[in-house]
């Protein structure tokens, strides 16, 4: 439907907008999709080197497109093929913010017959235009929430195309297409008198830091990977001093913007396959990492507040599972700080998505 609703069998309405589907739900699948639909060149712009990784084995895996015509075209390989897969950081680099665009030209220069932006609500405010300008006949949209937190939502209709089609995501889980999910706030107090004193007297934007790393968090974590020891279970933070006393604390692998890009894979292999059950990753989880069997997700630190970041954390527990299809989602908060305070607006974010959210007192 979503393919049929963009493509409009091919006439001038068709071609160009925006799907909107939950984390897990099949925006790969979309565009793989359109990209049979279109049968021209094609550029798909992604988050990372590991999204770029996985859309080239899906596409390998489920078409019979001959790997040799798929090219990576990344920091360190530079290909271009019909089918060109890249990263938004690698089409917009430069050395310099008053040079140009290093790899641009390169992209400019080929006449695409489609172009895919993944989570398209990431497209770099700065150089929106610039990515919008490419040759294309046809640009497809693909993202799980088009929030984003500098108020440009209306900017990817206008410069990609309007929304073709939206499915919401309580009704995907109705019907099993995605795990069931609860949501949980755990509140917990400060560690000590100093620690909250310090608090207290700090710097409005030390205050977050404070909140977020609160030491207190750690024993709650602990008791969280105990009570869900038979789950999948993602550790997610902002903070790599408080992700590398985790990491200690449970003797379990992290996954940080420090890990080399082959080490990350390997340990993400080892998530899927069972032989490393815990994983605590920092933000860099955030975005298109495909871990279907992810069933509870620990939030400890974030950028709370950001209801963008929020549906995507959620979204590394939504594909479906096999068995019970149901999911936990955990924000560990410290109590009476700026944490609860945007703990409100992430409720109401998720309660207006249809999702169940309970608030838990640690120790209570």
């Amino acid at each position: 439907q979503a393919v049929d609703a963009f493509w409009q069998g091919g006439g001038v309405k068709g071609g160009s907008g925006t799907i909107v589907l939950p984390c897990g739900a099949g925006k790969t699948i979309v565009g793989l999709g359109v990209l049979n639909q279109a049968q021209s060149s094609t550029l798909i712009l992604t988050t990372n080197i590991t999204a770029l990784r996985q859309w080239r084995d899906e596409i390998i895996d489920k078409s019979d497109i001959d790997p040799e015509d798929i090219g990576e075209y990344s920091g360190a390989t530079k290909e271009i093929k019909p089918i060109t897969i890249t990263t938004y950081q690698i089409l917009t680099y430069r050395k310099k913010k008053t040079e140009d665009f290093v790899h641009f030209g390169l992209f400019n220069e080929r006449d695409w017959g489609l172009i895919i932006y993944d989570e398209v609500h990431l497209l770099p405010a700065p150089v929106f235009r610039a990515v919008a300008n490419l040759q294309s006949r046809r640009r497809l949209g693909l993202t799980a929430t088009l929030v984003r937190e500098d108020g440009k939502e209306e900017d990817v209709f206008s410069l990609i195309g309007p929304k073709k089609y939206d499915v919401p995501w309580r009704e995907l889980e109705k019907r099993g297409w995605i795990a069931t999910a609860q949501c949980v706030e755990v509140r917990v107090p400060f560690k000590n008198d100093d620690v909250r004193l310090e608090y207290a007297v700090a710097e409005p934007r030390d205050k977050h830091r404070l909140a977020a790393t609160n030491p207190a968090k750690i024993p709650v974590v602990k008791s969280l990977v105990e009570k869900h020891k038979n789950d999948r279970i993602l550790v997610i933070g902002q903070y790599l001093d408080q992700l590398d006393e985790v990491f200690q604390a449970l003797d379990a692998p992290i996954i940080t913007g420090r890990t080399p890009q082959g080490k990350r894979e390997e340990l993400y292999e080892a998530f899927r396959t069972g032989e490393a059950p815990i994983l605590v990753v920092s933000k860099v989880a955030n975005f298109a990492v495909d871990l279907p069997d992810a069933n509870v997700a620990i939030q400890i630190s974030g950028t709370f507040g950001s209801r963008q970041e929020e549906a995507q954390r959620l979204g590394r527990v939504l594909r479906p599972k096999k068995g019970q299809n149901e999911a936990v989602f955990y924000s560990v908060v410290t109590r009476d700080s700026s944490e609860q305070e945007f703990a409100a607006k992430r409720q109401l974010f998720l309660t207006e998505q249809g999702y169940r959210y309970r608030i838990e007192n640690f120790g209570e």
